[in-house]
């Protein structure tokens, strides 16, 4: 369902750019939005990962200088199936983790000082897991696809109003048009980019508690970041509003509701589902256990005899019919209807 509605997301945003373009320039203009689409997004495709991780002075590490982070990494990547990504830690206080990369063959987790600091080894390792979920489904990729249309859909209006202004008048719908473009299609394209956002959010909780094996440990890791990251201002990502998304919570402080313009879903949202996670998880094993119970208190096919109509049982327990470790034997033509027999 996931995925389902993450691709209608990416089709509103594709046939919203067009739209955009074809309200500043009709035929033409939705040509040169498409152009601007594709290549937008190829330079985003190449080097948005390694962007991202400059803009927040992320510094990488290998296993001489922080030995036990990058061991987890690896460790949990193979849980997941994926190629370990490079390892990054933010000089930052606040605690808090995100992913990039394109695909998994060029993943990279980056993760706080102040989330090694503050959040217990598992909790940690929990946070590194739903990251590492980001990178498995691909959505590092679907998240710059869309922060990129949403940047190009502003730059496309400011470029049509240009246009307009220096005697183009190839936009159908007058100025009227114009200034609606202008003033819906950022908003639009910010509402579907956070929409998709917290859409991947909880695909990647439910992934990655998986893929760490205790979805309590992500549940007490959000709460624990939620309120640490309140209180602590994180520089790199307030001159970079644009990268709040790929946070696993919103680094930009004031802005935790999980309203229309949030980036992310609310926290307590999250773990009420990570908690309802585990309590199914318990209830399957639980049943699992009764199951096998069942199966190894029932009769055995060895414990029949082949003569026909006769069948040995042995007494478990002294009772009215034998003692303790005595056979009883039965003789009835019925027995060999038995699923046995």
């Amino acid at each position: 369902m996931n995925l389902v509605k993450t691709t209608m997301l990416l089709t509103v945003m594709t046939m919203l750019f067009m739209g955009v373009g074809y309200m500043i320039g009709g035929q033409a203009g939705m040509f040169i939005a498409l152009v601007i689409a594709a290549g937008t997004n190829v330079f985003a495709w190449w080097n948005s990962g390694n962007m991202v991780l400059r803009m927040h002075n992320a510094l990488e590490v290998d296993e001489t200088t922080a030995p036990e982070l990058v061991q987890m990494v690896e460790q949990l990547s193979q849980n997941a199936g994926i190629p370990t990504p490079r390892t990054f830690i933010l000089e930052t206080d606040q605690p808090n983790a995100f992913a990039t990369g394109r695909s998994p063959e060029h993943g990279a987790v980056a993760v706080s000082r102040g989330l090694m600091d503050r959040l217990t080894s598992e909790e940690v390792a929990a946070v590194v897991a739903h990251e590492l979920a980001h990178i498995r489904s691909r959505d590092t990729l679907i998240m710059t696809i869309t922060a990129t249309f949403a940047g190009a859909i502003g730059m496309l209006v400011n470029f049509g109003f240009f246009f307009r202004g220096s005697g183009g008048n190839n936009n159908p719908f007058g100025m009227v048009g114009m200034l609606a473009a202008m003033v819906l299609a950022p908003l639009a394209a910010g509402i579907v980019q956070m929409a998709v956002s917290r859409t991947r959010e909880y695909e990647a909780d439910k992934d990655g508690a998986e893929i760490c094996g205790n979805p309590l440990w992500l549940a007490g890791a959000l709460r624990k970041i939620e309120a640490y990251a309140k209180g602590v201002v994180n520089m790199p990502a307030e001159r970079a509003k644009g990268t709040a998304h790929m946070f696993i919570i919103n680094p930009l402080n004031g802005m935790s509701m999980d309203g229309l313009f949030s980036t992310h879903p609310a926290t307590a949202n999250r773990i009420a589902a990570l908690e309802q996670m585990d309590h199914a998880w318990r209830a399957e094993h639980h049943a699992e256990q009764l199951a096998a119970e069942r199966v190894a208190n029932a009769p055995r096919p060895e414990l029949f005899g082949r003569d026909a109509g006769e069948m040995r049982v042995p007494d478990r327990h002294a009772g009215p019919w034998g003692e303790t470790g005595t056979e009883t034997i039965i003789n009835d033509a019925s027995v060999r209807k038995g699923p046995w027999g």
